[in-house]
């Protein structure tokens, strides 16, 4: 968590943004997501999920869309900023995650005896 946080921080995002954009990148089946729906997958308050989604729209981030089979709900989405952003973490963790593998290992097997 601590290298995470450290390498969302260091692309300039706050480590609740980060895990925001990673929310609705990877909502499942391609299913809309929403403010509301935020609030549960990052287990926040509903009025919380509306302010984080405010300033990652104000940040250039996220947009809002009108649901076109539903016009009183908004659905959010990544702006291309946000993809550059979260490819760049993504070549970073994995980078880590690779560097990190021989250790995890040893110590799994020392754990599993």
């Amino acid at each position: 968590m601590a290298f995470s946080t450290s390498a969302a921080q260091g692309a300039g995002l706050p480590s609740q943004q980060h895990q925001a954009l990673l929310a609705i990148k990877g909502s499942p089946g391609g299913q809309a997501m929403t403010a509301g729906l935020l609030a549960e997958r990052l287990l926040i308050a509903p009025h919380s999920a509306a302010e984080l989604v405010g300033r990652l729209v104000d940040a250039g981030l996220v947009t809002r869309m009108t649901d076109p089979e539903d016009r009183r709900r908004l659905t959010l989405a990544l702006a291309p900023r946000a993809e550059a952003i979260l490819n760049s973490l993504s070549r970073i963790h994995l980078k880590e995650i690779r560097d990190m593998a021989p250790l995890l290992i040893d110590v799994l097997r020392a754990l599993c005896g």
